[in-house]
């Protein structure tokens, strides 16, 4: 259960990041073309992608330290049978 939640999160880190290269690429695009609404639409979107990816990463994070502490408590009854 918890590999399967670890990889849909490890999925959506990479998926965010890579929103986030296009997003940046978006706003550097806009700014010195003169587009101030649309820079700062994607300004906004951009900080959006930003606070998602930091969910993601907390997310996968403590998904990974759940695996190994389950992974360190199965070891160690291993070892003691």
């Amino acid at each position: 259960m918890i590999e399967h939640q670890l990889a849909q999160a490890e999925t959506h880190v990479v998926e965010v990041e890579s929103h986030l290269a296009r997003q940046r690429q978006i706003v550097a695009d806009l700014e010195p073309d003169g587009h101030d609404d649309a820079a700062q639409a994607a300004r906004e979107l951009l900080a959006t992608f930003e606070v998602t990816h930091q969910s993601h990463l907390e997310d996968r994070d403590r998904l990974r330290g759940e695996l190994a502490a389950l992974t360190d408590r199965t070891r160690a009854k291993a070892k003691g049978k």
